[in-house]
């Protein structure tokens, strides 16, 4: 009888997680190790004072990708954790008072973009037919689907050049509606998975179908609740092993071959498979210093552009402000030239576009009795993009940002104030080994999507895998855990193709 294989999945972020299920439901021994002390990756979860805090993201727009894990081996996500439907799916609000509540009731959006601009009720279900149109072919069909060579690229051309991806998702939206707000409005999305949407392609205007599709959900306990008590017991109850507290510090070859990875504790685990989740130049850069196949991909690698990253302040207030929505974007008075700024830089600009995650509004277990938890966050440049010292920046960027909330949507903030503390891109780059301390990974330009980002399988060193936000088909709950999908799929087509088991 030949041995189980083993598999080891480095970086327990929802990618990594969820290639650990596949694998191990395909009957894989599994490891997932992980740095950090407690899984989730960019899904952490904060507690203080009584408030839990996830670090992100908060947003899930496709229950399904989920749901099919646990369908893997005859069980419901239901039985693990409890979703809750977000509605409105964001408030957007303008300096000028101009406030849209984004829902999925189609009457409700046509009399709020008719009181703003009569003639653009028309050019948003168009836009939305578009949008559909969109999502079937880039994430239907192609979201979970490998593109391991130029000619698989090649073979879905026509339709991603009859769908005009060559275009920004802004400049799509605008080809559809008039008024400057309602561009606005239905062309943030890219922001949400790391893409400029001036620059971004305009296939990724498919998040706003996907919302409208299945919704807009948030886990009861917040996103740590759907890590912890869903994926990970999950993992666990399939018989896989987490291996927390244990940064890993090369990936260990032989003979062009992955054997195991060796942790920085001195500890090594022999491996068949090692698939990361980690950062894909910490992958090649760091885990793979010493393999010289490594090379060619890393320079690669090097040459591409990374996404913005993020500023993040997670607070809790000793009130309730029952009057919020749960998800918040708050739009300064410039758009198109300050993401201008926060993807080029060079400097940290002056004011700011927010998003307000107010989750107590939906689950008030997330804050003690009576109070508040929530966290905002500015996207702002990389580490490239702009040279900013965050120790020294940070801090008062933090009270300009607390300020302009006070001001705007949360009176008395400070009075109130229990718990602060913040989150910046040198955090993304030490904490999460996030290149250039990107929030999520590549920029996602039409020139570094599907074969053109880091690929699920590695074409030179036997039994290397990756999945994440670096790979296809991108960032995002829905796209991390479609890589995971494409990647398992990989694995398991080559056992099956050498007639091996797992």
């Amino acid at each position: 009888m030949k041995k189980q294989s083993n598999a080891i999945v480095i970086g327990a972020g929802f990618a990594g997680i969820a290639l650990a299920i596949r694998l191990q439901s395909a009957g894989f021994s599994t490891k997932l190790i992980e740095k950090r002390d407690k899984p989730g990756g960019r899904a952490y979860v904060y507690q203080d004072a009584g408030f839990t805090f996830d670090a992100g993201p908060t947003v899930i727009t496709d229950p399904s990708c989920l749901e099919e894990l646990f369908e893997l081996s005859g069980r419901k996500l239901s039985d693990y954790v409890d979703l809750i439907p977000v509605a409105p799916f964001y408030q957007l609000r303008w300096e000028d008072g101009f406030i849209f509540d984004y829902a999925n009731d189609q009457n409700d959006l046509d009399r709020q973009i008719s009181a703003c601009s009569p003639s653009d009720v028309e050019g948003y279900r168009r836009f939305l037919a578009y949008s559909k149109e969109v999502l079937e072919e880039g994430y239907i069909k192609l979201g979970h689907v490998p593109f391991p060579d130029f000619r698989s690229m090649v073979r879905v051309a026509p339709q991603l050049i009859r769908l005009e991806s060559y275009r920004s998702v802004y400049s799509k939206v605008a080809q559809y509606i008039k008024d400057e707000h309602l561009r606005q409005a239905f062309s943030f999305h890219s922001l949400l998975v790391g893409g400029n949407p001036f620059t971004t392609s305009a296939i990724y205007a498919l998040i706003h179908a996907l919302e409208r599709n299945w919704g807009v959900w948030f886990p009861r306990g917040g996103t740590g609740a759907l890590v912890n008590n869903g994926l990970i017991r999950l993992f666990k109850d399939l018989g896989g092993e987490v291996i927390l507290n244990s940064p890993v510090k090369s990936i260990e070859t032989k003979d062009n071959k992955v054997v195991g990875v060796l942790c920085e504790n001195g500890n090594s685990f022999p491996a068949d498979i090692v698939a990361s989740n980690a950062d894909v130049m910490h992958t090649y850069g760091a885990l793979l210093k010493n393999e010289p196949l490594a090379y060619p991909t890393l320079k690669s690698l090097k040459n591409k552009r990374y996404s913005m990253s993020l500023f993040v302040i997670y607070f809790g207030l000793k009130r309730k402000h029952p009057e919020l929505k749960h998800h918040i974007v708050m739009f300064g008075k410039r758009y198109r030239e300050l993401i201008q700024e926060i993807f080029k830089g060079p400097n940290l600009a002056q004011d700011f576009s927010l998003y307000l995650h107010a989750p107590s509004v939906t689950d008030p277990s997330l804050a003690p009795e009576g109070s508040s938890a929530y966290y905002v966050l500015s996207p702002v440049p990389n580490l490239h993009a702009a040279n900013i010292d965050w120790q020294v920046e940070g801090p008062k960027y933090r009270d300009k940002i607390l300020d302009y909330l006070e001001e705007w949507i949360l009176p008395n903030l400070r009075s109130d104030l229990v718990t602060c503390r913040i989150f910046t891109p040198e955090d993304f780059r030490d904490e999460l080994n996030a290149h250039q301390g990107s929030a999520f990974s590549l920029e996602p330009i039409l020139t570094q999507s599907a074969y053109f980002r880091a690929h699920n399988a590695d074409n030179k060193i036997e039994g290397l895998y990756l999945v994440g936000a670096g790979t296809h088909p991108g960032a995002g709950i829905p796209g991390v855990v479609g890589s995971a999908k494409a990647t398992a799929g990989i694995i398991l087509s080559k056992l099956s193709s050498t007639g091996a088991t797992a």
